[in-house]
């Protein structure tokens, strides 16, 4: 699909009542111009990463609060709203201030409508690729996860349309919570020969042998060029270990060292780092490591367009990362001559649903894997009237839904939500179906949980979580973002080192009592011991109490109190 196939194919969608803004074909070459991306160089990388499992468009609000700590604080990603559109360059009130930041989200959504859907991102990945021979396309991960289909069959929807993507390279995360065995499957029967399924700091317990392929060379345009693959260092501790009994995780730095070098005297002439690890440890590994061009991150779900420069032994290592939800697609070129790379560009692009056509093959698969499961999908259990989200430090509307419902049908005082980055956005007057419920819950340990619990074990936790979000070496950053918490105040001061950033527990407006036992609900642990008790399913707790609601207001945020973040620009109230 050339520029004036891509520009035709928006002035036909526009003429037959596609959603530009505007809606005629004037809107259409606007839309075509903001996609007009010219080639540069002779490596061209395209790459998405944590679509959680997203076929269809959504709506997505990032976070306003995204807090950095000691060194990292005021800097890329830990920037949001009008601190973000500063450092950027990004004028307010336009489609790229919607899709980077959530300033006047439900408006804005209105607006520009949904983003992602992969129907509408194979589209754009077509455009960029009929300019760029032999680009390759870079899965980060968290793809066979976040969405009711994905769990029902087991990841398989999102493998076939990872495959009619054209997917090439990819490493993992979230894809390990449907087991070792179900990864395996995938990597030696569907993906053979097809997709190159790597990880460098995977390796089985017994004797560290490695367990996928740690990179792979790839000839573009007479380039020889390597992709190393890192999957998310901390899953046996972030997700349940039963899952992965056998296999080592980390960030194996050392080993990663070692590839790198490994790969170069194969030839690389260009090494990149497709990375999960999150971002401020992709910045911290950028700095120690030598011989990476880039790394092309995810997990933290930071939407950044200008990659980071970061300066080692052996030159310059550019970090990026890319966003979720199928939201983006990040466009990396490099020109490379004599062996090294002289030049780059890149593009970070937001998916517009309105702004790109659907890919017919792409929407003829999407609607065959969906049609099973339909009507169990649209079931409406309420209607929404306010903003929905999850996004966010500390605790996010659709979050503190879920936490006011176990309250209520667990009957308990206190209830705790992991912190998930993944979760679709529902604006008001939206239905809140079956299938945006499944957005917030899909996991493969979904059980709710009853706990009694004293008020040092609940502060022991939240100074744990706290820990993993905070600390200021970012290879101790272990998880999400904070545990969200319903009926318990707190204040958090993230500056504090462990065992003091968490005072003032209160329930009720009364401290919490020393020695006092707790009634404490939850969903998802990570035990065995919780696998075997075998609570309810999340999802058809939250669903009985939907359908017996029937409306849903407006959430009111149970946020802790923050303090030592004054004039830090990872917060807004806007």
């Amino acid at each position: 699909m050339n520029r004036r196939e891509f520009l035709q194919v928006l002035a036909v969608a526009g003429a037959g009542g596609m959603a530009f803004p505007g809606g005629d074909a004037q809107a259409a070459r606007a839309a075509q111009q903001f996609y007009d991306v010219p080639r540069f160089g002779n490596v061209h990388l395209l790459h998405f990463t944590d679509c959680h499992a997203q076929l269809r468009p959504v709506h997505f609000r990032e976070p306003s609060v995204n807090l950095g700590v000691a060194e990292w604080a005021g800097k890329p990603p830990h920037l949001v709203g009008k601190a973000f559109l500063r450092e950027y360059g990004i004028r307010p009130g336009t489609p790229e201030a919607h899709a980077f930041t959530s300033l006047d989200f439900t408006e804005a959504a209105r607006r520009y409508g949904k983003v992602g859907g992969f129907s509408h991102l194979s589209t754009l990945i077509q455009r960029m690729k009929a300019s760029r021979p032999g680009a390759l396309l870079l899965d980060g991960g968290d793809t066979w996860q976040g969405s009711a289909t994905a769990l029902w069959t087991k990841g398989q929807d999102m493998v076939d349309a990872a495959l009619q993507l054209g997917v090439d390279v990819m490493t993992p995360h979230w894809e390990m919570t449907l087991g070792a065995e179900r990864v395996k499957q995938i990597v030696d029967n569907d993906f053979k020969g097809r997709v190159s399924f790597l990880a460098q700091n995977i390796k089985t317990n017994d004797f560290g042998d490695p367990v996928f392929d740690p990179y792979v060379i790839r000839d573009m345009n007479g380039v020889a060029v390597a992709i190393i693959g890192q999957a998310f260092p901390y899953t046996p501790i972030a997700n349940p270990r039963y899952f992965v009994p056998d296999w080592t995780f980390g960030i194996q730095e050392e080993n990663l060292q070692q590839v790198i070098d490994d790969a170069r005297s194969k030839g690389a002439e260009v090494v990149v780092l497709l990375s999960h690890n999150g971002m401020d440890v992709d910045l911290k590994l950028a700095s120690r490591v030598r011989g990476l061009d880039a790394i092309l991150g995810g997990h933290t779900h930071d939407g950044v367009p200008k990659p980071v420069q970061v300066r080692n032994s052996g030159g310059v290592t550019l970090v990026t990362n890319a966003g979720s939800n199928g939201k983006f697609l990040g466009v990396l070129d490099f020109d490379v001559r004599n062996g090294k790379v002289a030049d780059f560009r890149y593009k970070l692009l937001p998916v517009f649903a309105d702004y790109l056509p659907a890919d017919p093959a792409m929407e003829a698969l999407i609607t065959k894997v969906r049609a099973p499961y339909e009507s169990r999908l649209s079931e409406v259990l309420a209607i929404n009237r306010g903003l929905l989200y999850r996004r966010g430090n500390f605790n996010g509307t659709f979050d503190q839904l879920i936490l006011d419902g176990l309250m209520a049908v667990q009957d308990a005082e206190i209830a705790f939500s992991p912190g998930f980055r993944w979760g679709t956005t529902l604006l008001p007057g939206e239905n809140i179906t079956m299938e945006a419920l499944m957005d917030q819950t899909a996991v493969t340990y979904p059980y709710t949980t009853v706990t009694p619990m004293t008020a040092e074990t609940i502060k022991t936790i939240l100074e744990d979580v706290a820990d993993n979000l905070f600390n200021p070496d970012p290879y101790y950053q272990q998880g999400g973002d904070m545990v969200r918490v319903g009926g318990l105040q707190y204040t958090i001061d993230p500056n504090q080192p462990i065992g003091k950033r968490i005072t003032d527990m209160r329930l009720g407006g009364k401290p919490l009592e020393t020695g006092k036992t707790y009634k404490v609900a939850g969903w998802a642990p990570v035990s065995e011991e919780a696998r075997q008790a075998g609570g309810a399913p999340i999802w058809d707790v939250m669903a009985q109490w939907l359908r017996t609601n029937k409306e849903v207001s407006a959430r009111p945020l149970n946020l802790p109190t923050v303090r030592g973040m004054s004039g830090n620009p990872g917060i807004t109230t806007t």
